[in-house]
């Protein structure tokens, strides 16, 4: 009978790590915010003939303003996951986004991470508090999208 090798189980992204890279990405995200939101205070402007400093609260074209912020903000995340698995926040932590067998994961489950990370988060964080509980310390939208975040070694 042969023993399988053991599988080599690289360090798993503890909570705090995984703050500290939303922070740094909050950065680029903002950057991308304000870019989307040009257009749309442009089109406020036209429409309306005031010049005013915010699009009315709660509107519909606030709304859409919104939605493609979400959207834009979904853009840069699954498209970084995708080129390398890591968004600029998650580099200098070290941190990348895997399948359970450590390969890329589809373009579909990083989607799946991001509207279920967003959701999370919208829930006062309900899904990263869900990693304390969990066995083996993945967050919910980690365990349902099939994903996982792991740490890198550092290089020598």
């Amino acid at each position: 009978m042969t023993k399988s090798a053991p599988a080599i189980e690289k360090p798993r992204a503890l909570i705090g790590w995984r703050l500290l890279a939303l922070l740094y990405d909050f950065w680029p995200v903002l950057a991308l915010w304000i870019a989307v939101a040009v257009p749309f205070v442009l089109i406020d402007v036209v429409a309306s003939g005031n010049v005013r400093h915010n699009i009315q609260p709660f509107s519909p074209l606030w709304w859409l303003l919104w939605i493609c912020c979400w959207a834009v903000t979904g853009v840069y995340a699954t498209w970084s996951w995708q080129r390398g698995g890591q968004t600029l926040g998650m580099r200098p932590w070290r941190l990348k986004v895997v399948t359970p067998a450590g390969d890329a994961p589809t373009r579909a489950a990083l989607w799946r991470r991001y509207t279920l990370a967003t959701v999370s988060t919208l829930a006062a964080g309900l899904g990263f508090w869900w990693a304390w509980l969990d066995r083996e310390h993945l967050t919910f939208h980690d365990r349902y999208s099939g994903t996982r975040m792991v740490r890198l070694p550092k290089r020598a």
